[in-house]
């Protein structure tokens, strides 16, 4: 691990000449690139900076307990031992900071929400988990862009909602979201007060810019129709509305939010292609899964990851078994705890796999 660091510290120190280099700093693309490998390396390195000095101070102490003075060696036996916790807090620090980063952890992403088993109740809780998320969004000043949406019913709430919700670190904060989420309360329409106990599932896709997945437009089929409101009724007299559809994957994707049927081909050409990067790291994942059997943070859809009780207040998160009694807050968008944690446990998983470079 510390040959490692070694080899980053120098690096670290190359990029700070490049920085002010006039051949770079006249060349904005490449400046840029140096810039941000800059960034991401600075942790680490003031880490290892930090860990190298403690050490050094604990060789030092220990060079000063052989010596005469027993007023200082006095003082020393009360340091080290310090010391030696703040290098082991360090060294902890380094392992984690040397886990390869996600790629995708700064992207902007788009979340889908689906309503699954359980009606008109499904519909409104995933309605309810829109706004969570639109609340979680709202405090940390990221902006929150509604891609599509297709109404439940009368009683309000979503069968499915799209949004594309932009701001540094969404995709690492909102990664570990996909699966089902299952509420558990006594419908508005239970005459009997009896819990019923619907599902909606949840998807968390990084977004994907054109240059970084190109798709063959012969591959597309695309229609366009009328767009449709509540009860059918039709929101506008123009062929806006845009389904696209792609032949290898037979994936389909709609919009028909924005007038323009440009805007919407737009929109529904970003969602299209994060679905399609999705469905290529799955498919990537089920290969390097048939011989890792150990595979750390799946993040499979199919499984049920937290539970929304309304009659005893409280949620649920299976994954790592924490449970907070905050239900009204937590909907209201007080989830930055359950991220941290949720963060906290992949990391710890990613670590014990042996993950983490040597």
């Amino acid at each position: 691990m510390f040959d490692k660091l070694k080899d980053i510290e120098i690096r670290y120190r190359e990029l700070e000449g490049q920085l002010s280099a006039p051949d770079v700093v006249g060349k904005p693309g490449i400046y840029q690139k140096y810039a941000k490998e800059h960034s991401d390396l600075r942790d680490l390195v003031e880490t290892y900076r930090e860990y190298e000095k403690t050490r050094q101070s604990i060789e030092e102490g220990q060079e000063l307990l052989r010596g005469d003075d027993e007023e200082l060696k006095e003082i020393v036996r009360e340091e080290v031992p310090r010391l030696k916790e703040t290098l082991a807090d360090l060294e902890e620090k380094l392992k984690v900071l040397l886990i390869p980063r996600d790629p995708n952890d700064s992207r902007n992403v788009f979340l889908e929400i689906r309503a699954g088993t359980g009606g008109d109740e499904a519909g409104l809780f995933a309605g309810d988990l829109f706004r969570m998320y639109a609340r979680y969004a709202e405090m940390r000043k990221w902006k929150v862009e509604i891609i599509s949406s297709s109404p439940a019913g009368g009683m309000g709430g979503f069968k499915e909602i799209i949004a594309l919700i932009a701001g540094e670190g969404a995709y690492r904060s909102l990664k570990y979201e996909s699966g089902v989420h299952r509420v558990q309360r006594v419908p508005v329409t239970e005459a009997q007060g009896r819990i019923h106990t619907s599902a909606v599932t949840v998807a968390v896709l990084p977004e994907v810019e054109e240059v970084e997945l190109h798709i063959d437009p012969n591959e597309l089929r695309i229609d366009v129709y009328h767009s449709s409101g509540h009860g059918g009724q039709s929101v506008n007299t123009t062929d806006s509305a845009v389904r696209i559809t792609h032949l290898p994957t037979g994936l389909v994707v709609t919009c028909q939010d924005e007038k323009s049927q440009l805007k919407n081909k737009a929109k529904a050409m970003k969602v299209l292609r994060a679905r399609l990067l999705d469905a290529m790291v799955k498919k990537q994942n089920a290969e390097i899964s048939a011989t890792r059997k150990n595979q750390v943070g799946s993040g499979d859809r199919s499984e049920r990851i937290r539970t929304y009780n309304f009659p005893q207040g409280r949620v649920t998160d299976h994954r790592i078994g924490l449970t907070t009694h905050n239900l009204e807050g937590f909907l209201d968008g007080d989830v930055q705890a359950m991220m941290d944690s949720l963060a906290a446990h992949y990391q710890a998983e990613l670590l014990r796999s042996g993950s983490s470079p040597e």
